[in-house]
């Protein structure tokens, strides 16, 4: 752990403001706590402003679309976003193009952001693939793949950051597992997104005991959306999420989630610090999850009345709209990136519908980088299984 900062109180004492730079109203009005971080956002200009924009928009028109492919039978599942889109594009375009993405399974922002196409993702939903977002680089991006197993998408993150740290110590000359120390450099990160119930997971404990210990160049993110399926966050801790990574020793915030600015700030800040040799750091974004949990819930079910109507008066869109308009920016950019989202929404829409089914065989094919005998084996195993149901069969 960094010994500059520990970026909140290590031992009690009140939990200082969460970081943010926009008040609810799209004000900028930065925190108390967010005065160390200003800096980070010098570099970004009135056009990247817009492109986060237009990553957001983008991203609340395809969901919805999906949402609604997934009510006419034509996706198996969907997972929405809406509400959380602050957070994820100001994370994501925090990160390099070095740094590895682990994501959980609703980070569609980010994948838009690392290149993956929402033709793809929408393809996973659908069932049309056999893993992966590209044939022929599964990581695209180096976005890595959705994980519906909750938790063990950090565990294959710090995996990743370890191997990062090792690698780095090894091009120095050190070829020690000995990683117990921060300090050194690796000039790439690792980045991991869950949300609140995925912290009471053992998998994503292990991870930051792990991370700890061997202080990789990793960024934990939680999206605290309020809700782990039905079960309250209060429910699941009696105290703020990112005071349990201070008990595992990772340098820890919170921040308002729902502000793109501090997810920015903080995110751009973490991830340089966890390439520099500064270690692990933990960050706990609030933000709310306006839809379901999947489509296969129901939330009205469980939530109270007039929290969802008071989280929408934070949404995060309304909230950067109103930021760039104080900047100048007029209707017509608005309207043009609104048309331009709905466009892309439907054309994932036709796209989906037309997709083909993939050959059953091709799931043998990226199993291992180089061929590999049991692979091999069990790929002419499934060819005789097929060829068995074909008529004329002696079978």
């Amino acid at each position: 752990m960094s010994e500059q900062t520990t970026y909140g109180p290590l031992h009690g004492g009140a939990d200082p403001e969460p970081i943010r730079f926009l008040d609810e109203a799209g004000a900028y009005a930065p925190s108390a706590t967010a005065a160390e971080f200003a800096d980070e956002l010098s570099a970004v200009g009135i056009d990247d402003f817009k492109q986060w924009y237009r990553d957001m928009v983008s991203t609340r028109a395809f969901d919805t679309e999906c949402a609604h492919l997934q009510r006419q039978g034509q996706l198996a599942l969907w997972v929405p976003s809406v509400g959380q889109e602050g957070c994820q594009v100001g994370l994501g375009r925090a990160a390099e193009a070095q740094d590895h993405i682990f994501p959980a399974y609703r980070e569609h922002a980010v994948a838009l952001i690392r290149g993956v196409g929402f033709l793809q993702i929408a393809a996973q939903f659908r069932g049309l693939t056999h893993g992966g977002w590209d044939v022929t680089d599964p990581a695209h991006g180096n976005f890595h793949l959705y994980t519906l197993v909750l938790g063990a998408q950090t565990q294959h993150a710090t995996g990743n950051a370890l191997g990062q740290l090792l690698d780095a110590k090894r091009r120095a000359g050190d070829t020690s597992m000995d990683a117990g120390e921060p300090g050194t450099a690796t000039g790439e990160a690792t980045m991991v997104f869950y949300g609140d119930g995925t912290s009471s997971q053992g998998d994503a404990n292990e991870a930051m005991i792990f991370a700890a210990s061997y202080q990789t160049p990793e960024v934990f993110v939680v999206q605290n959306n309020g809700w782990a399926i039905s079960v309250p966050v209060a429910r699941q801790s009696r105290t703020p999420l990112y005071r349990r990574a201070l008990g595992f020793g990772l340098r820890s915030v919170q921040i308002d989630g729902n502000d793109p600015l501090a997810a920015y700030a903080v995110g751009r800040r973490f991830l340089r610090e966890a390439r520099t040799g500064g270690g692990p750091g933990y960050i706990e974004a609030l933000t709310y999850r306006v839809g379901a949990h999947t489509t296969a819930d129901d939330p009205t079910r469980y939530r109270p009345a007039g929290e969802l109507e008071a989280w929408q008066q934070r949404d995060p869109i309304a909230r950067f709209e109103a930021h760039l308009r104080t900047l100048g920016i007029d209707d017509a950019f608005f309207e043009e990136a609104r048309e331009e989202a709905e466009r892309e929404a439907k054309r994932v829409r036709d796209g989906i519908l037309s997709l083909p089914a993939p050959q059953p065989g091709s799931m043998f094919d990226h199993v291992y980088s180089e061929p590999h005998p049991r692979i091999d084996e069990q790929r002419e195993w499934f060819e005789r299984y097929e060829s068995s149901f074909s008529e004329g069969s002696a079978e």
